[in-house]
């Protein structure tokens, strides 16, 4: 059989880090009681409290888009708004399961870098109190965003305080969030609870995980009735200790940190490899594991046939590239060397 080439398209198309797979492994044997109340979740459990605080509610889920759904539904009213970056995947990526689960509207602001300031949620606060109007109830941003740039601590700070100071809720996609600890060099809470975040999504999957996401609420009043929302949302694991058995070994020996810095650094050395190629021209940061640039548009589908990868915006012809925790060196040789070629 031939072997799949490794491509930059999504940190979703690597496979799964050995460890991952040999700590589910080592929990396939012999029978413990189903839907969470085995020993495998209550470990991991407390080793997600360890980095967030013993205090935190913690729910295992399938996948990123029953996080944010379950997380955004157990916090909202139908009448309720949340103000979103234009780029968020629960804007762009979830078919319109948010606004289909929740009931609430979505308010996307444009932003040049897929972040929000305060600047931008204050546009958004009109109508409050006004019956014909949604009510914005919670601000959601992307850790690191889909333009892979990284909030820092002080501007999730900033954010926190105004959502807070206007009676909302901060709400934190963490899909990517180990390539953003790893990228300001910060831990876990600082990042989350520390800086204000209410509700977050915290995700292994784009990371060397096999599947599952954790919901990890700072404040245990806003999930009292989380158990049932995850049942009626399907989500509700009947043998969890697989998906927890693979967040204890993602947590244990810093391997999200891991997985995470090498995908960082793959990126940079693909950045730095590609950045000075006439007629390729980098459009955003690179801070975490995804470049994006602009290149003629005569070279994707070439570019493509070899090391597959997705058009961002068909209209400027730019490109996003994904690195991850399996990227190789060579992986980055051999593109650079290709599109050189193809742009001589």
């Amino acid at each position: 059989m031939k072997e799949n080439k490794r491509g930059f398209a999504s940190d979703n198309n690597a496979g799964v880090h050995p460890a991952i797979l040999e700590a589910m492994a080592s929990v396939n044997n012999g029978h413990v009681i189903a839907y969470g109340d085995d020993p495998y979740t209550s470990k991991a459990v407390s080793n997600i409290q360890h980095h967030l605080g013993e205090d935190t509610g913690v729910f295992f889920v399938f996948i990123g888009t029953a996080a944010n759904v379950l997380g955004l539904s157990s916090v909202t009213q139908s009448y309720h708004a949340v103000i979103c970056p234009e780029t968020a995947h629960i804007n762009v990526d979830e078919c319109g399961a948010p606004e289909k689960f929740t009931g609430c509207k979505l308010i996307a602001s444009d932003t040049p870098d897929g972040k929000l300031t305060v600047e931008m949620i204050a546009r958004q606060m009109h109508g409050i109190g006004f019956e014909h109007h949604v009510q914005p109830r919670v601000v959601s941003i992307t850790q690191t965003t889909e333009m892979g740039t990284v909030y820092t601590l002080d501007e999730i700070s900033r954010i926190a305080d105004y959502t807070h100071d206007q009676g909302m809720l901060l709400h934190m996609d963490g899909a990517r969030i180990s390539n953003a600890i790893v990228s300001l060099n910060c831990d876990l809470y600082e990042m989350t609870g520390g800086a204000g975040v209410d509700v977050l999504s915290f995700g292994g999957t784009k990371n060397g995980m096999m599947y599952g996401e954790a919901v990890v609420f700072f404040n245990k009043a806003l999930c009292e009735d989380f158990k049932y929302r995850r049942k009626q949302g399907m989500q509700l694991a009947s043998k969890m200790r697989y998906i927890a058995a693979q967040f204890s070994a993602f947590l244990e020996n810093d391997l999200w940190k891991t997985n995470a810095r090498h995908a960082n650094l793959m990126a940079q050395k693909l950045y730095n490899a590609v950045k000075d190629i006439p007629g390729v021209r980098i459009t955003q940061k690179v801070e975490s594991n995804a470049v994006f640039a602009i290149i003629p548009e005569a070279t994707i589908e070439k570019l493509q046939e070899a090391y597959f990868f997705y058009v961002w915006d068909e209209a400027t012809s730019e490109v996003r590239w994904m690195c991850s925790f399996d990227t190789t060196e060579e992986d980055i040789e051999g593109f650079a060397s290709l599109l050189r070629s193809l742009l001589e």
